[in-house]
């Protein structure tokens, strides 16, 4: 059986634009096998017509043909396969890179990690693990002085556990070969390590990526802390100014002010940027009970020092400030590691960023290299990172279905206090995408749980299509927020609707109970309901 043909459409929005996607392409005398609207992706059987009948078919609708890609073919079609030293090489060893080599040895294939640096990747070295474990302590300690430093030597007992059991211990325990040194592309089927050239059916980029430092006049004169060196700082700042208010920034910036640090939340958009609005005017008024301050629409210009200290100039809302502050911390973004890599003269491409551009199989513009995690143009989250290397590993080695991810009830969660949480769209990204939406919004004042907690700082925020009810998504910032947001992600993914939700079990005094009292929001009023009304 041939493989299908991968098309990237741009303009799908809803089911009803799948069908007519499926109709253009069937008048064009195409054999249309599948239309995914969410991925924006169609397969038609080999042997069709060309891309330029389908751009044709195309073009008296809404939809655009951006790019034919080409199939996946069974290792079989490759003479080559099975002769080469390794089925699979994987530049990196964080994981993406471990979730990769794991399914590639659970297949059977020879498999080499190739790392220049520390194993275990960002997630377990300098990101989720010791930031989260800063963060927990933080809110733990009283801010005594060493407390700081007690909190680095908790975090750096962790992070070294945890590399060695999930990490380390596994390279023995699947049978992968690891080999320490600068790894760059050679071919579509060869790398080299340190020189040496080494040939694989397979190779995956799994690098990474690390912190970006915008372009402000003064600052590397002048000294800055980014996520990774931050996780080092054994004394808290008493003035600290955080450039960059969405997770990272605000994470950190909490923690240090847990810590007894002032302050200052600088941001080009808003904090918590890609959040909803509500949510954003939620944690604003929570950093500013606390004392902190928090420039929104705001760009830093010049960095300097003064004195013992930093100063720090720019507009927020069109008015000039200066900020003296003791410590700077830059929590802009990330950029893909990438460099040094080889892959323009292989012919991998890249947006510009710097990021390898993946489709839904992982593939990059070169059939035979894969890419996964945060050096690719998806989102940067570990856990995507973990299932997109092992979907990668799937379809360059497997000979069965392929595996995709589907981002359309993808979860993400903030660590400030209190949480913030979200799945699936975002009232704006819902309205974009063409949806006539519905929306509830519940402050937490009205969920007992808030109010056995004595904190009802936060708020519940559902969107549902107009008409079917479905609901697509939904934002939350509140305790145990990360919790609860799971239910969001399974109700997504099951299609459920807003009428559905609000008759689902729900346990009385627990912040869950808020999805059912959101969705019950859409009909009536619920501060009129008694406790645990149905």
């Amino acid at each position: 059986m041939m493989p299908p043909v991968e098309l990237e459409i741009s303009g799908m929005t809803c089911s009803d634009c799948a069908e007519h996607v499926r109709a253009a392409l069937e008048r064009a005398g195409a054999e249309v096998l599948a239309v995914d609207w969410r991925a924006g992706r169609a397969q038609i059987a080999e042997g069709g017509p060309d891309a330029a009948a389908l751009e044709r078919a195309l073009a008296s609708t809404r939809y655009r043909l951006e790019r034919v890609l080409e199939p996946i073919r069974s290792g079989a079609e490759d003479p080559a396969r099975g002769t080469r030293e390794f089925d699979l090489v994987v530049l990196g060893s964080g994981s993406a890179a471990f979730a990769a080599a794991i399914r590639a040895r659970d297949l059977g294939a020879r498999v080499l990690m190739v790392e220049r640096g520390i194993i275990g990747g960002t997630c377990v070295n300098v990101g989720c693990v010791p930031s989260k474990s800063l963060l927990a302590s933080s809110e733990r300690l009283d801010g005594h002085p060493g407390a700081l430093a007690e909190a680095l030597a908790r975090k750096g007992e962790l992070v070294s556990r945890l590399r060695q059991a999930k990490y380390i211990d596994l390279i023995e325990e699947y049978g992968i070969e690891l080999r320490t040194g600068e790894g760059r592309l050679a071919d579509p089927h060869a790398v080299t390590v340190d020189g040496e050239t080494i040939s694989a059916d397979a190779i995956l980029i799994a690098t990474g990526a690390r912190p970006a430092v915008p372009p402000i006049s003064g600052l590397e004169r002048t000294g800055y802390l980014t996520s990774t060196t931050a996780l080092e700082v054994t004394e808290p700042p008493h003035r600290l100014a955080v450039v960059g208010a969405n997770a990272v920034g605000l994470e950190l910036g909490q923690m240090f002010g847990n810590f007894g640090a002032r302050v200052t939340f600088i941001d080009l958009l808003r904090v918590a940027p890609f959040e909803e609005p509500e949510i954003s005017e939620a944690i604003r008024a929570v950093l500013q009970q606390a004392g902190h301050a928090v420039l929104e629409g705001a760009t830093v210009t010049r960095v300097c020092t003064e004195g013992a200290g930093k100063l720090l100039e720019g507009t927020a809302a069109g008015e000039p400030f200066r900020i003296e502050a003791d410590e700077l911390l830059i929590a802009t973004s990330r950029t893909p590691n990438t460099e040094g890599l080889g892959l323009a003269e292989v012919g991998v491409e890249t947006d510009a960023r710097g990021a390898v551009l993946v489709d839904q199989y992982q593939r990059s513009s070169v059939p035979s290299i894969y890419a996964a995690g945060d050096v690719t143009n998806q989102p940067q989250f570990v856990y995507v990172a973990a299932a997109a290397g092992a979907a990668a590993a799937q379809n360059a080695l497997g000979d069965g279905d392929r595996a995709t991810l589907d981002f359309s009830n993808l979860p993400r969660i903030i660590f400030t206090r209190p949480q913030i949480a979200a799945a699936g769209l975002t009232e704006q990204q819902a309205r974009e995408r063409g949806f006539e939406v519905d929306i509830s919004v519940l402050p937490l004042e009205a969920i007992p749980r808030a109010l056995v907690n004595g904190d009802a700082r936060g708020l519940f925020k559902l969107i549902a299509e107009r008409g079917s009810r479905r609901l697509l998504g939904a934002s939350i910032i509140a305790d145990s927020a990360g919790e609860v947001i799971q239910s969001v992600v399974l109700a997504i993914k099951a299609g459920l609707t807003i009428d559905e939700l609000a008759s689902t079990w729900a346990p009385y005094l627990t912040m869950a109970e808020g999805l059912k009292l959101a969705a019950q929001t859409f009909e009536r009023d619920v501060a009129k309901l008694s406790c645990c009304a149905a």
